[in-house]
């Protein structure tokens, strides 16, 4: 038995096409799935969709997570999950026919603790396709392994995640403290505890990201927030490129501070000019490898992106140190 976790919340619109990709999955003999779809008390028709699917397909059930967020939801389908392995999956991302087959290989042939495949995002033209373009970036990334459509190997963390049920039984289950990050946190945890993680492009899917700057900028705002609570869990960040992005707009702010007391303008606009090229290079990199017509709108989803995880970091650095919980604000996702 392989049973398959979905977080959801207020997902109608993508549901009947995601469970039927999910419950169309090409298994390997003897191999059986459950899918089990932790819905977090959606307001449009989402439980009603999968009820109505249920009545038809024994392999669906609906859980509850009243707490409404992903790691609770997680947990809950985890507590009723009867499968020797665990594929998570998320709605807004397609999956090859052979998703869960090439798991289940993967982890045979790793023998790691969990295996996942790379982040493949799609979009179309305009500001959805410059925002595809530069996630897939591994360089706009900080050099993450994750975006790489060809690396088989050791990664830090990996996209969705697959996992034999030992791996849980060792390691636990998912911080509930955490509205974002709960997965890189979960993987630094089985990291630290001696455990493998590995990434196979055998395992095949695509990722739809965030369609306009507003939506990405809020996005990367609260990933970059809740991780200094992962940091402060651990006393230490999974990798170097977590703290980038914080230590920049850190240094920003102080050098405009200095600027606005009196000490010159010299240090802000060296730094400011400093990130302009890197933001040209980046932009023409991600262009070059995927379409110039883009190229004029990199620079702001780049900036979105990378400025906007670190002003979220700064602030979840003073919220996890200062008051050691995270504010409302934070704790409502979004997409």
């Amino acid at each position: 038995m392989v049973s398959i976790v979905v977080p959801c919340r207020n997902e109608a619109a993508h549901l009947p096409v995601f469970l039927t990709g999910v419950l169309g999955q090409q298994l390997p003999a003897g191999i059986a799935i459950e899918v089990l779809v932790a819905d977090g008390a959606s307001d449009d028709d989402s439980r009603k969709l999968v009820e109505a699917m249920q009545a038809s397909d024994a392999r669906l059930q609906v859980i509850d997570n009243p707490q409404r967020i992903v790691s609770a939801g997680l947990n809950r389908a985890l507590a009723v999950a009867g499968g020797a392995v665990i594929v998570r999956m998320d709605v807004h991302t397609r999956y090859a026919a052979d998703y869960v087959a090439q798991c289940l290989l993967a982890l045979e042939r790793s023998g790691a603790d969990n295996v996942g495949g790379p982040w493949c995002a799609e979009g179309r033209e305009g500001w959805p396709g410059a925002i595809a373009a530069a996630f897939q970036s591994r360089w706009v990334a900080g050099g993450a392994r994750s975006r790489s459509l060809v690396y088989e190997g050791e990664v830090d963390t990996v996209y969705l995640g697959c996992w034999p049920r030992a791996t849980f039984d060792r390691f636990g289950g998912f911080d509930e403290t955490l509205v974002r990050n709960q997965d890189d946190e979960h993987n630094l945890r089985v990291v630290l505890g001696g455990g493998r993680i590995w990434q196979s492009p055998a395992i095949r899917s695509v990722y739809r990201p965030r369609d306009s700057l507003g939506a990405l900028w809020r996005q990367w705002l609260q990933y970059g927030y809740w991780k200094p609570f992962v940091m402060k869990k651990h006393g230490q960040a999974a990798v170097w490129r977590h703290r980038v992005p914080g230590l920049f707009v850190a240094a920003l702010t102080l050098t405009a501070l200095l600027a606005v007391a009196g000490a010159g303008v010299a240090p802000l606009l060296a730094l400011l000019g400093l990130y302009a090229l890197v933001l040209a290079g980046l932009s023409v990199a991600v262009a070059s490898a995927s379409s110039w017509a883009l190229l004029w709108r990199l620079p702001l989803v780049v900036a979105a992106q990378q400025i906007g995880y670190g002003v979220g970091t700064l602030a979840g650095v003073w919220d996890a140190w200062r008051h050691g919980r995270g504010r409302e604000r934070f704790a409502r996702l979004t997409r």
